[in-house]
């Protein structure tokens, strides 16, 4: 049995009505950027998140961009990050003629590792951007300790892990900005690229909105240098449908992450998802498995037309974009290896037990071969 490792169609064939018709209302009232809808969402996503503000952009890579902007990040700044994340994470700190200072990551969670930030810290750092990987919050008390302590602002890599929690706190809440991706994979997907920043401060949330329609203050008047990072009405109106089912949609994810965990509890070579104690909502991005058999596994996937994909071979510091900052290829050894060893297969809501069966007995059967 083939089994896809993401069916946005099995998703949608039960939207499809009331998105259609959340369409044809967008058509009839003509805001196609920045409408109604738009506001809206950010009012629902600032309230899901338990903050006062959410401004809507056109990605979650522009999300981390207008971000680390607002914080003031320029040329010759410093922002660390983990060396184990999309590339969008480290790319807008280059963006912005920064340089990203990659630090290594949690064995278990592969989230940026506590221990290791203070020492990456130098009076050229000017922000901390933790990501939360694969739906599990970073382990943000003892971040945001350091970040006040060298009173450095904290922006909330959350493209992953909207509606996460962290001791009973939501993902993107705890830092100065939280960026979320709305790209169609993840938990609450948008038709196209979308994303969304919150905040709980005023004068955050205003440099925002000015960021995101060119610095501009007043009518043709600009206070600052800024970006086309409208989100598209569209998109707004499509994620408001899918918005009241996000919480139902990350439950069954759970469900299925808890029935892979029992299934390769025994079997050699296969490591399942740590969650953290500080975790109180785990919301299952990826089902992120580790091997050292990890190639041999993935021939077999293939073959057997099992869905998988690989979340993320190249770390950082071994990229060649950023060869010119001569990271050795063994700096960070802990990033290096889960590039090595890490895969991902279905997790999403609409997958059937027979097909969930069909993954274990695939992955069981080729993990003891």
């Amino acid at each position: 049995m083939a089994v896809p490792l993401i069916d946005f169609g099995r998703q949608h064939d039960y939207l499809r009505r009331d998105m259609e018709k959340a369409i044809s209302l967008v058509i009839e009232h003509g805001r196609f950027i920045l409408g109604p809808e738009v506001k809206r969402l950010e009012q629902e996503i600032a309230a899901l998140c338990g903050v006062k503000h959410g401004v809507a952009v056109a990605s979650g890579t522009d999300a981390l961009l207008l971000a680390l902007d607002a914080c003031g990040v320029r040329g010759g700044d410093e922002v660390i990050v983990p060396d184990f994340s999309f590339f969008s994470t480290a790319g807008v700190v280059s963006r912005l003629g920064a340089t990203p200072v990659f630090v290594d990551i949690e064995p278990d969670t592969y989230n940026i590792d506590p221990d290791l930030i203070e020492k990456a810290i130098t009076d050229r750092t000017k922000a901390i951007m933790p990501v939360h990987l694969f739906g599990q919050c970073a382990d943000m008390d003892r971040i945001m300790a350091i970040a006040q302590k060298h009173n450095l602002p904290v922006v909330e890599d959350a493209a992953q892990a909207i509606g996460a929690e962290y001791n009973g706190r939501a993902a993107g809440s705890m830092g100065d900005y939280g960026c979320f991706s709305f790209y169609p994979t993840k938990n609450l997907g948008a038709a196209g690229d979308a994303g969304i920043i919150v905040t709980d401060k005023d004068e955050n949330a205003e440099r925002l909105r000015m960021l995101r329609v060119h610095g501009q203050s007043g009518k043709y008047e600009h206070s600052m240098i800024g970006y086309n990072s409208r989100l598209d009405t569209m998109q707004a109106a499509l994620l408001l449908i899918k918005l009241p089912h996000l919480r139902t949609w990350s439950e069954q994810r759970i469900e299925h992450a808890a029935r892979y965990d029992e299934a390769f509890a025994d079997v050699p070579s296969i490591v399942t998802p740590v969650v953290k104690d500080y975790t109180t909502f785990h919301i299952y991005n990826q089902y992120t498995l580790a091997s050292p058999k990890r190639d041999a596994i993935l021939a077999g996937l293939q073959e057997a037309e099992i869905g998988y994909c690989v979340y993320y071979p190249i770390p950082f510091h071994k990229q060649p974009c950023f060869a010119s900052l001569g990271y050795k290829p063994n700096q960070l050894p802990v990033a290096a290896r889960a590039a090595e060893e890490v895969f991902s297969i279905a997790v999403y809501p609409e997958l059937t037990d027979e097909e969930q069966q069909e993954v274990i007995e695939t992955i069981s059967r080729l993990a003891r071969g």
